[in-house]
């Protein structure tokens, strides 16, 4: 419950919330007579919340019973956030250990609503710091991050991705689909994406993707570098963020997001 002293909090959310969480630490399905009597609030109030979180989806009603539990909505962000924890925790030491060796970033992204959503960087003192921040979209067919997920998506979901319109980033950004259907190949041909200057000028980017226990890129790691430095560091980088990848994958729980993100 908000504290009524805080000027920020709305109260029906913070109502709702309590209806919430009561209903999903039940260990069975719950009548609207059991909610209002264990938080004291008015029948119709309760009513109106339950109905609101089952249409959407964080509650399911058995209108034949008319009890209310868990909704598949529910347990599906549930289950990517023990993915992405696991994930977050899990490629921190990776990370760590690839700027450690490379001295240059490293982006650890997932794909969320057609985007590139960094989750987590790390930066080696010597690099120069470039304009991706944590909780910074960007497109996927101008990343490397974007491209090696692309790679091992299935063929409609990268269809998807191709009707979207493709922002030009810089000069250097692929425009058309033809180009990057080609790039995806590429990438999935070789376990790695590589783009350079497409989506920050003077920076290049190898990217491998990460996959959970069916094969599907729930995420993708990068090393990032200015293209000089990169010209002589791409194929071992390549090699040693797929090394990292795969232990990353091995230490993952065993679930699949597919279909989930």
């Amino acid at each position: 419950m908000a504290k009524g002293n805080d000027p920020y909090a709305v109260l029906p959310v913070a109502k709702a919330m309590q209806v919430f969480a009561y209903v999903t630490s039940q260990a069975h399905d719950v009548t609207l007579t059991e909610v209002v009597q264990a938080l004291g609030m008015p029948k119709t109030t309760v009513f109106r919340y339950l109905q609101t979180l089952s249409a959407a989806g964080f509650f399911a009603h058995n209108v034949v019973q008319d009890r209310y539990g868990v909704g598949e909505r529910f347990r599906e962000l549930a289950r990517m956030d023990a993915v992405y924890h696991s994930l977050r925790s899990t490629a921190q030491g990776e990370m760590d250990g690839l700027v450690g060796g490379f001295r240059e970033t490293v982006n650890l992204a997932v794909l969320a609503d057609d985007e590139v959503v960094y989750v987590d960087i790390r930066e080696a003192a010597r690099s120069q710091r470039f304009q991706a921040r944590i909780g910074h979209r960007h497109p996927v067919h101008s990343t490397s991050l974007g491209k090696a997920i692309a790679a091992f998506l299935p063929v409609e979901a990268v269809e998807r991705l191709v009707c979207t319109e493709f922002e030009q980033r810089t000069y250097r950004t692929l425009t058309d689909a033809r180009t990057f259907r080609r790039h995806v190949e590429e990438a999935r041909r070789r376990g790695f994406a590589m783009e350079s200057g497409e989506n920050e000028d003077g920076v290049t980017c190898v990217g491998v993707p990460i996959l959970d226990d069916k094969g599907y890129p729930i995420a993708a790691v990068s090393l990032s570098a200015p293209d000089n430095r990169m010209q002589v560091l791409a194929d071992r980088a390549a090699e040693a963020l797929q090394d990292a990848a795969r232990r990353i994958t091995a230490s993952l729980p065993s679930i699949s997001l597919h279909g989930s993100v």
